[in-house]
């Protein structure tokens, strides 16, 4: 596990917290390199701070998304919807608001441990008009090309694809893909399939791929123009 804090008070107390319940926390102060951290030691959980000297939290974990399917936990002094909706939109997986107990954040730590890293079935290729959707190769390719998804947004669009008749509210796809101990709200369903929609070229007037059900949650459409 890599934390990334610029106070080291506040990083003090988190590593002795996560030491203390068994991880092996290694520390940085700024972005670059808590990313350096990140490759060596192959981390799969990051505390990121959004405020850093140099490169913010928000570009280390844009920057951390481009090689790494670690789970993101970011901290920030800002308590508004904005900045925690721009957090989970770079892929982050979790936020917290600063001044927190650090038995919270130990205990978020451990419920994002325990998802499993993939819930999709992994012998069925899906396919939607132009979309494929390969779980075993866990790739996404469009008209042939293929398409960057983070972690998150791979298991979102696979789960949706895998029942493809199913209409899943926000609270189902949270369970599934975020772990029955989510703590946060499921705004981040919104941001998730906000960003899908985004790299699928998915207008969200008159979607293809992913259909909102007024008033529940989304489904998987066909793949044809205006579908939902």
């Amino acid at each position: 596990m890599v934390v990334v804090e610029d106070s080291p008070e506040l990083a003090r107390i988190i590593e002795r917290a996560l030491t203390e319940d068994g991880m092996t926390v290694h520390l940085a102060s700024e972005a670059e390199t808590g990313l350096e951290l990140v490759r060596q030691v192959n981390a799969d959980l990051v505390v990121l701070d959004i405020n850093l000297p140099g490169i913010d939290g928000v570009e280390g974990c844009r920057r951390l998304r481009t090689f790494s399917d670690a789970y993101v936990v970011m901290l920030s002094g800002r308590d508004s919807e904005v900045d925690r909706l721009v957090g989970l939109s770079v892929g982050a997986d979790d936020y917290m608001t600063k001044p927190f107990f650090a038995r919270e954040l130990v205990a978020r730590v451990h419920a994002m441990q325990r998802r499993p890293r993939s819930s999709l079935p992994r012998d069925v290729v899906h396919i939607f008009g132009p979309l494929r959707i390969d779980p075993v190769a866990r790739e996404v390719s469009l008209d042939g090309q293929p398409v960057e998804l983070s972690r998150l947004e791979f298991e979102l669009l696979g789960t949706l694809a895998a029942s493809p008749r199913v209409s899943f509210s926000r609270t189902q796809l949270l369970e599934r893909i975020w772990g029955p101990d989510w703590f946060g709200d499921d705004h981040v369903v919104d941001v998730h399939v906000s960003n899908l929609r985004r790299k699928l070229g998915d207008n969200p007037s008159q979607p293809s791929f992913i259909r909102t059900v007024r008033g529940h949650g989304y489904r998987m459409g066909t793949g044809a123009a205006g579908d939902g």
